[in-house]
């Protein structure tokens, strides 16, 4: 495979694999072109709405598309997806997270270290939820870093260099935040359970790991639900309800997640993916209000409306994540 220098590096934004494998393949254009290669972050939403308008890119963490498919572009990615390339140059293992396929990259180059080698392999495990290593648990204080204190903040405090994440001072309280935390939402979250279907809970942890509350409440058998939906974060007026394990755990709810194509109108212009969330019952029908456009879906929460957003999503990890989006409309 022969690269070509690229005009951009654009990765996600959101996690430790997308800081990690971008910062990677900046520094082997470094090595192999001498030039500094700008990288750009993007949020999901913001990736859908970006112009591809580079001869030369090179793409990390972001599941392959059509728009991808150039001359010369170089794409590393890990998620669910059976399209084939006609010209790009495609770095595809769902077993491998795209901190690892660009580190693989790199030391094909000569660029591999030992810090790196120990950095690549905890983001590695936090990414793909690997967490039966005797190093998961120190995996996710890592990528707590970046869901913290945010993508660009945390390559300010490292100064662009890798290596100075490995044993950061910062690790500590991501390890302190854990241990008060985790406890006291997986406490609160089992407090108030609401179901949505017979199969589908959903829990609110006010404070600690998402994931790793959810993950202890289906390891653990506590509830008699073999699907939870969460919030993507404590007190947020936008939800991300995650359906953790869904291919192992919940082939019975399968029928009651259904996904809507883009769909279009005249005038108006819908998101892409736009999706349904029926939880084993019809919903119900909404109101016919002029104000407000007629895709929505309107559940009820805790006696406030709970609305689709045109900012919906779907998004599948590993196979084992089902994201939706919703927004909160309070009375």
């Amino acid at each position: 495979m022969t690269l070509a220098t690229p005009e951009v590096i654009c990765t996600h934004e959101s996690d430790l694999d997308g800081l990690v494998s971008g910062m990677l393949l900046q520094r082997l254009a470094k090595h192999l072109f001498g030039s500094d290669v700008t990288l750009e972050a993007f949020h999901y939403q913001g990736w859908k709405l970006r112009s591809m308008s580079e001869r030369v890119a090179w793409v990390s963490d972001f599941a392959f598309e059509t728009r991808f498919d150039r001359s010369n572009w170089l794409v590393l990615d890990h998620h669910n997806g059976d399209f084939r390339p006609k010209q790009a140059h495609l770095i595809h293992d769902l077993t491998k997270s795209a901190a690892l396929l660009a580190y693989e990259l790199c030391k094909q180059h000569g660029l591999g270290n030992p810090q790196l080698d120990r950095l690549v392999h905890l983001t590695h495990l936090g990414d793909l939820f690997l967490e039966h290593d005797a190093d998961f648990t120190l995996a996710c204080d890592y990528g707590s870093l970046v869901k913290n204190y945010g993508f660009w903040n945390l390559h300010n405090v490292i100064g662009g260099q890798l290596e100075a994440l490995i044993d950061h001072p910062l690790l500590e309280v991501m390890r302190v935040r854990r241990e008060i935390e985790d406890p006291i939402g997986f406490r609160l979250a089992l407090n108030e359970v609401t179901e949505l279907s017979p199969t589908v809970g959903l829990v609110r942890p006010p404070v600690g790991s998402t994931n790793l509350i959810v993950h202890r409440i289906l390891n653990e058998g506590v509830t008699k639900y073999p699907v939870i939906v969460s919030p993507a974060s404590p007190g947020g007026r936008r939800l991300c309800g995650q359906l953790p394990q869904l291919q192992r755990r919940g082939p019975r709810c399968r029928p009651e997640v259904r996904r809507r194509r883009r769909t279009r109108q005249r005038g108006r212009r819908y998101p892409s993916p736009a999706q349904r969330l029926r939880l084993g019952h019809p919903v119900p029908p909404r109101p016919p209000r002029p104000s407000r456009p007629s895709h929505q879906v309107r559940l009820h929460h805790h006696g406030r409306s709970l609305h689709r957003t045109p900012l919906a999503r779907t998004e599948a990890v590993g196979g084992k994540f089902e994201v939706f989006s919703f927004k909160f409309q309070g009375r």
